[in-house]
């Protein structure tokens, strides 16, 4: 059994980590649950036990022998903390963009780089969730037939920005201001996903550039994005398309996909199917359709792809890492 922390343990993604560790069965033997100063003593829920909420400080860590930490609580927290977490002896999984780009941390998604989890020093970082669902996209092609181009565009749902976004959503369609984002969310759809950098992508489209090529091993590949939010709940959805350096027939890429663990194709354009955010809500898979050739280009390839951002994107993919590490223990 081992001992796991969450920290940042009352936010979206901290309540999915519960829920899904409880769901998997996780071999829990003790579980402390951190937050702010503000949310300690509140009670969560797990295998119908209720737990409280400790404030995240010195005091509260030193004394605990904790096995897993699991990280959802910005990049500040986890600069500061996931050090000391790592000290006393725990393994911590990050979800914040604080580590992914350090040389010296693995950034891993279990279906596509699951060797880098061996050369961790105590501290694994999460991809960044729009990342996630396209890499293991693209690992199946990439392994197959190699990639020279990719260029992403987006469709991120509210619900990977906080609850506030979320509020945002619901409420703006009653008419009330956005509190969280510039403009309404609510019948809109804005092309600007964090902060605008100086070469005029944003901070989510740069992670994804910079975090495919890391989760591949790949600096030569060429890549291109352009992140937007839409006035969706929850799952994020994602156009792909793909150079790749050899050619292809599309019924080898079908059962490509079909044979992939952790996909499910979901393409049949006569029955009207292909994934939907509604449809791959509250579902592990990364789900792609939509794939047909790019006939603009030698090789080139269209995908559609959709996850569970709060799942796959976030919680789902950190408990794998932390089950690979038990697998390979």
């Amino acid at each position: 059994m081992y001992n796991v922390a969450i920290v940042g343990a009352t936010g979206n993604v901290g309540r999915k980590f519960i829920e899904i560790l409880e769901e998997r069965n996780f071999p829990i033997g003790e579980l402390y649950l951190f937050a702010s100063k503000k949310s300690a003593n509140k009670k969560l829920t797990f295998k119908g036990k209720d737990f409280i909420v400790e404030e995240l400080c010195d005091d509260n860590i030193n004394n605990k022998n904790i096995d897993f930490a699991l990280f959802s609580a910005g990049g500040n927290i986890s600069l500061d903390y996931a050090p000391k977490f790592s000290k006393i002896g725990a393994v911590v999984i990050d979800n914040s963009s604080a580590w992914r780009m350090n040389k010296e941390v693995p950034l891993v998604v279990p279906e596509v780089n699951p060797e880098d989890v061996k050369w961790n020093k105590g501290i694994i970082a999460n991809p960044n969730c729009s990342t996630i669902q396209a890499v293991v996209a693209l690992k199946p092609l990439y392994d197959k037939y190699g990639i020279k181009r990719i260029i992403y565009s987006t469709y991120q749902a509210v619900s990977g920005a906080g609850l506030q976004a979320i509020l945002d959503l619901e409420e703006g369609l009653k008419g009330v201001p956005p509190k969280k984002f510039p403009y309404p969310i609510a019948g809109n759809v804005l092309a600007h996903i964090d902060i605008f950098m100086d070469n005029g992508y944003t901070k989510e489209e740069m992670k994804m550039i910079e975090e495919t090529k890391k989760i591949l091993h790949d600096d030569s590949l060429k890549i291109t994005a352009t992140t937007v939010r839409v006035p969706v709940l929850n799952s994020h959805s994602e156009s792909i398309n793909v150079e790749l350096k050899s050619n292809f027939d599309i019924k080898d890429i079908f059962n490509l996909y079909n044979n992939f663990k952790g996909i499910t194709l979901y393409d049949d354009i006569n029955n009207l199917k292909y994934p939907t955010p509604l449809y791959c809500s509250d579902k592990d898979d990364v789900y792609v359709g939509r794939i047909r050739r790019d006939f603009s280009l030698d090789n080139g390839l269209n995908l559609w792809v959709v996850a569970d951002n709060l799942r796959k994107g976030a919680a789902l993919n950190a408990i794998q890492i932390a089950e690979l590490l038990i697998k390979n223990n």
